[in-house]
């Protein structure tokens, strides 16, 4: 079946999942990154002087841009990021984790980012 701008437009791709974060003593809902936010995470991984990725808060930003209510709605912004990077390691490798499986995001994906000479297109991740 061939797909509509309409249809795809209209499209309910954007689907939930809960996570425990026993750490914060309940649950998160993770949802899957839209295309602006995968490129702003790219972006805010990979250092485009350097060529190379950073490594400060990069979970805590891919938790920024997962994290949402029972709506979809994502509940931190970037200004969060910074204290978002002052919680729990654990939980923030919790959630760090359920996000780059939902998002297909890896290391190889990261190179790949690092091999487009600056322009963050593919994937990207700093998994420990």
């Amino acid at each position: 079946m061939s797909l509509s701008r309409d249809k795809i437009l209209k499209a309910h791709d954007l689907k939930l999942e809960k996570l425990r974060v026993p750490e914060w003593g309940g649950d998160v809902f993770l949802r899957p990154l839209t295309g602006k936010g995968r490129d702003a995470y790219e972006a805010g991984v990979y250092d485009v002087n350097t060529k190379k990725v950073r490594a400060e808060n990069v979970r805590a930003l891919l938790v920024s841009l997962t994290v949402a209510d029972e709506k979809g709605e994502l509940l931190f912004s970037p200004g969060d990021i910074e204290s978002l990077g002052g919680k729990s390691a654990k939980a923030l490798d919790r959630i760090f984790t359920a996000a780059q499986t939902m998002n297909a995001v890896s290391d190889a994906a990261m190179a790949d980012v690092e091999g487009n000479s600056g322009a963050a297109q593919s994937g990207a991740s700093t998994s420990s």
